[in-house]
């Protein structure tokens, strides 16, 4: 393992792991852990402690590993508040996929049956596979999430401790202060002493995190491509901050970030404060923040032809979603039109068929509207040529009806399968489709017209690409930006990475 290169599940080189303790380095921070035996505490690799003797550590893949052979998190360090491990995203394995979905809370939400129903294994299958590969099973994997979500919200509101414990999806007070014990070797009341309270109630709460970035980080490109985006009513961009709505599995809600070159804060706005971990989740992957930009760059950079693209802007993200038919929706009723005329299409969708906001924020009004509503009545809202507005409804319905399921545990074949058998949907709708939901790094846009473009301006050959696997996602978006960042009548003209205008068939 090269100092830029994450340790495979299941196969952590202790050798490897050992070079990056010593030398305390960021970029594996999340994607591993340290457990010190004589201790018994468990670490991040850039832990500022003394460095133990090899004899003394062990490497785990997860906090909820440490946590199972009975290591508590470090109060310096704090392990569990670290980027997380990209090694989710990039790759496919059942152990991955079950981890997307343990993060965005389903295990609280459906139990580890529901869990297994959403994969497609048995729960004594799966309970084994992630046993094998990542040293705890999906109960842990949740039992850490919800001790995460509650340390978030002992330390940044005023709620009282039996709020917090239900709110984070504890069945009891006692579990509650049992496993804050465990975990953090502190009371709920040691722990919220070490924190910045502010003033936030159970119900309808703001609350405030600083959310970590993994290095190297470019905000200028999230600045562009949410404001880019935005769809009145559901999204706003006023020069600094990016503000949403978003539907969670309690109530709506309403984020509000500011996307810095070292952090980026998020400000919500939650109907129910059971939703704080499943939204922050959420934002990370809307944000592509996880992402091991540095090992993709190394990998990347052999190709002499990108090193200049890399060398611009060498933090690139490639955006998430927040919610998946949201996604389909949009970019199938941004096919064959500008970027402008998607975003006005759109919101008049949401203002007719959305869920006005009890308490709207600012000129966030709405949530998107569901599937139900578009399969009912998309057809008297949406207008242009009939072939494309009876697609989106029908795609509507298929997901209303529950015949199309779309989910970040899939695999990308079977999404990209499922998205090019509904009518209407091409290889780039369902390679672009496929990118965001699953933050998948390896989809190279080679049907789109503004890549192939590029590509050609810069000699590059993009029908002979396994080289740059597995970051082809990555590379799509340094030739997006090639001509986006130099080519100003491109933006305003409204031709960006959404314009259907952009694909070939």
């Amino acid at each position: 393992m090269s100092t830029a290169t994450a340790p495979n599940p299941g196969q952590l080189d202790f050798d490897a792991c050992f070079r990056a303790l010593q030398a305390r380095d960021e970029r594996f921070d999340g994607q591993f852990f340290v457990a010190v035996r004589t201790t018994g505490i468990y670490c991040r690799p850039s832990c500022p402690a003394i460095t133990p003797k090899p004899r003394n550590v062990s490497f785990v893949l997860t906090a909820a590993a440490a946590q199972q052979q009975g290591y508590r998190a470090c109060r310096r360090c704090l392990p569990d508040a670290v980027p997380g491990s990209p090694r989710w995203n990039v790759n496919s394995d059942l152990a991955s996929r079950a981890m997307r979905l343990i993060e965005d809370g389903l295990v609280d939400r459906t139990g580890v049956t529901g869990l297994a129903d959403h994969l497609g294994y048995s729960p004594r299958q799966l309970g084994r596979v992630l046993g094998e590969q990542i040293g705890a099973g999906p109960l842990a994997l949740a039992r850490a999430y919800r001790a995460t979500t509650a340390r978030m919200l002992i330390q940044c509101t005023t709620m009282s401790m039996s709020d917090v414990a239900f709110a984070a999806g504890f069945a009891s007070i006692r579990q509650f202060n049992d496993t804050i014990r465990e975990v953090f070797a502190q009371t709920p009341t040691q722990l919220r002493a070490k924190g910045a309270p502010r003033q936030a109630a159970a119900t309808g709460a703001a609350v405030t995190l600083k959310l970590a970035v993994r290095q190297p980080f470019s905000a200028p490109w999230l600045h562009w491509f949410l404001s880019a985006h935005a769809v009145p009513g559901v999204e706003s961009w006023d020069g600094q901050f990016y503000r949403r709505s978003m539907p969670l599995p309690h109530g709506p809600g309403v984020v509000t970030l500011e996307i810095k070159p070292d952090h980026v804060r998020a400000d919500l706005h939650l109907h129910d404060m059971r939703d704080l971990g499943v939204a922050v989740h959420r934002i990370r992957q809307l944000l592509d923040l996880d992402a091991d930009v540095a090992a993709a760059n190394d990998s990347l950079s052999t190709d002499h032809a990108l090193a200049p693209l890399l060398n611009r802007m060498p933090g690139i993200r490639v955006p998430g979603s927040i919610d998946p038919t949201e996604l389909l929706i949009r970019t199938m009723i941004g096919q064959q039109i500008s970027l402008p005329a998607a975003r006005t299409h759109a919101g008049k969708l949401v203002a007719a068929l959305g869920e006005p906001l009890e308490n709207p924020l600012g000129d966030i009004t709405h949530l998107f509207p569901t599937a139900a509503a578009i399969a009912s009545r998309g057809s008297e809202v949406l207008t242009g040529p009939a072939a494309r507005t009876q697609s989106v409804v029908d795609v509507a319905r298929e997901i209303a009806d529950g015949r199309l399921v779309m989910h970040a545990g899939m695999p990308a074949a079977d999404l990209r399968t499922e998205l090019l058998a509904q009518r209407g949907v091409g290889a780039w709708t369902a390679d672009y489709v496929s990118m965001r939901l699953l933050n998948n790094p390896d989809v190279l846009l080679h049907t789109d017209l503004v890549v192939r473009r590029s590509a050609a301006g810069l000699g590059i050959d993009i029908t002979n690409t396994q080289h740059w696997s597995p970051w082809r996602s990555y590379v799509s978006m340094h030739l997006w930006h090639n001509i986006i960042a130099r080519d100003s009548p491109l933006l305003s003209t409204g031709s960006t990475p959404d314009s259907p205008r952009k694909q070939v068939s």
